[in-house]
């Protein structure tokens, strides 16, 4: 389930950061937000979703699955998607940025980018990846399941975005910096050709 509000009118770009668990994608996004941390055109979009605002993994705007509906209802957001018992939203007032000519970071969903690209006609995909063993590692110390169960489902799984996107793959298999890096030099092209 999922609806799309409203588009961005022409000017910035919304970087939607997809890939599987484990990938890194909340370390490399904190790592890029803190270099850009001095400019006032980079902003990270903080996700609505019905769980435990202490619940681990990004900080995001906690609400129950009553205040979602009703803010859904209200228009509050750009696109807004269920995944793994859970509601997750795009606030609306993203486009407020968008039409500045900024860039806007995301956590997104790769089964949502068609609906995401619906909402933000200039969208760049930004694919973060692993190694299968590095992902299986990352997940297993989480210990949510085992190893075993964790290597079938990556087995099943794969690491491409399917879809006409305008997409950059990172491979976070290694050190963070590296990652980050390409990360980080992927903004400041966008940025660059943002303000041509």
């Amino acid at each position: 389930m999922h609806q799309i509000l409203s588009q961005t009118p022409a000017g910035g770009t919304l970087i939607v950061v997809v890939g599987p668990s484990g990938a890194g994608k909340d370390t490399l996004i904190a790592h890029a937000m803190a270099h850009f941390s001095n400019r006032g055109d980079v902003h990270l979009v903080q996700r609505f979703i019905t769980r435990a605002h202490d619940a681990g993994g990004e900080a995001h705007q906690s609400v129950s699955q009553q205040e979602f509906d009703s803010l859904q209802r209200q228009g509050a957001f750009a696109v807004h998607w269920q995944a793994h018992g859970l509601s997750y939203a795009i606030p609306a007032a993203v486009h407020e940025k968008l039409a500045l000519g900024h860039v806007v970071l995301a956590n997104g969903s790769r089964s949502m980018l068609r609906h995401f690209a619906e909402a933000f006609p200039s969208l760049l995909v930004v694919n973060v990846i692993a190694r299968p063993d590095v992902l299986a590692a990352r997940l297993e110390s989480r210990g949510r399941e085992s190893r075993e169960d964790i290597l079938k489902r990556l087995a099943r799984g794969s690491l491409d975005v399917e879809g006409d996107f305008d997409v950059v793959t990172i491979d976070n298999s290694g050190a963070i910096e590296t990652a980050a890096g390409q990360l980080i030099a992927t903004i400041s092209r966008q940025l660059a050709k943002n303000e041509a």
